[in-house]
């Protein structure tokens, strides 16, 4: 084991009294809490101090300008026809006749359709006899009448009897020509969906006719764009399918409600004329151009956004970007947005140089002579 060198130690420990002095003492806690007070007064004031001492930022602005603005949009839809005539049999039967199929045009007038008429043009044989009867018994009513040899109860009778009897004679010429189906309007047969032979009860789908002179197409677009826009208001088609670049077009129609979910609405504009080989279903672009309307507007540039919405960084009399709450609209042509709220004209935004900018801070707009201070 080794023995510690006893040199080391005092060769006589001091008295009892004095050993308190060896005893180490604890910091004064007064000057222990200046100092720390002191040290976060000094970083408190240290941005401040910084940020003083900081040149200005240089940064490029632009104006808020109050200028007549037009809202674009390219909607995207289908061609549909605005005449279609979906046929149903009107009588239940055995289809005859149903000489036509998709892709066949027909005339106006044309038959689309016949059933089997047979059993009704019996019921209609049955009935014009009735009639015929009742016709002659009324008369021969009135002659006896006109001796006193027929009552007047019995004079009235015939005559309900025979106003029956002609009720359901025209009745039964009605049905009869429900069997016979003819086109209302020129058109193309779209769908066939029965044979000759079916036997089809009363309201079977046939046939569906279009006129590809009514189509039209129909889209979708916001609706701050849609609800600018009246029937008659020019725009431009295309037709992707058909190939040929984009071709006049008229508004003809805008629907009166916008889908809440999605804050579109609808509206159809008409080519003039119709392409060749267009057909419903197809899909079509429209060009859409509202008249223009006075509205403040800023460069995209200058808009920046957060969790909270949209912002820019205005620029002050005293050269300082304060950083301004905006609500925005449509983006524009030009690369510029529409300002709803928020801004003035006359205003000068920044545009550039926006990167590190902080609310408050001085700035140095690019061209503009530097002023003292």
């Amino acid at each position: 084991m080794r023995v510690a060198d006893r040199s080391a130690f005092p060769a006589k420990w001091p008295p009892v009294a004095d050993r308190r002095t060896c005893v180490p003492q604890p910091f004064p806690r007064r000057a222990s809490g200046l100092g720390l007070g002191a040290a976060l007064l000094a970083l408190v004031l240290a941005g401040p101090l910084a940020a003083a001492g900081r040149p200005a930022q240089l940064v490029a602005v632009a104006p808020v300008e109050r200028r007549p603005v037009s809202l674009e949009a390219e909607a995207t839809g289908s061609l549909v026809a605005r005449r279609l005539r979906r046929v149903y049999s009107e009588e239940a039967g055995r289809v005859v006749e149903l000489p036509w199929r998709e892709g066949d045009r027909v005339a106006r007038g044309a038959l689309l359709a016949r059933l089997d008429d047979a059993l009704l043009r019996a019921e209609l044989a049955k009935a014009e006899a009735r009639r015929a009867q009742a016709e002659a018994d009324l008369r021969r009513l009135e002659r006896l009448s006109g001796r006193r040899l027929a009552s007047e109860e019995a004079l009235a009778a015939a005559r309900t009897a025979l106003a029956l009897a002609r009720a359901e004679e025209r009745a039964l010429r009605l049905r009869v020509a429900r069997t016979r189906i003819t086109a209302p309007f020129p058109g193309v047969v779209t769908r066939r969906l029965a044979e000759p032979g079916d036997v089809v009860a009363a309201g079977t789908h046939l046939l569906t006719l279009v006129d590809p002179a009514s189509l039209v197409a129909r889209v979708t677009a916001p609706a701050q764009v849609v609800v600018r826009l009246r029937p008659g208001d020019a725009t431009q088609l295309r037709i992707d399918a058909l190939g040929g670049g984009w071709r006049p077009a008229r508004i003809v129609r805008v629907f009166p409600a916008v889908d809440p979910r999605t804050r579109q609405g609808t509206l159809e504009a008409a080519p003039a004329p119709v392409p060749q080989r267009a057909l419903p279903g197809l899909l079509a672009r429209l060009r859409l151009r509202t008249p223009p309307v006075e509205r403040l507007v800023v460069p995209a540039a200058a808009v920046r956004h957060d969790p909270a919405g949209a912002y820019v960084f205005r620029v002050d009399r005293e050269g300082r970007a304060r950083r301004v709450r905006v609500r925005t609209g449509a983006l524009v042509a030009g690369g510029a947005v529409v300002v709803l709220d928020g801004l003035a004209a006359g205003d000068r935004v920044v545009v550039r140089g926006l990167l590190g900018l902080r609310d408050g801070a001085r700035v140095r707009v690019a061209g503009e002579a530097r002023t003292g201070g």
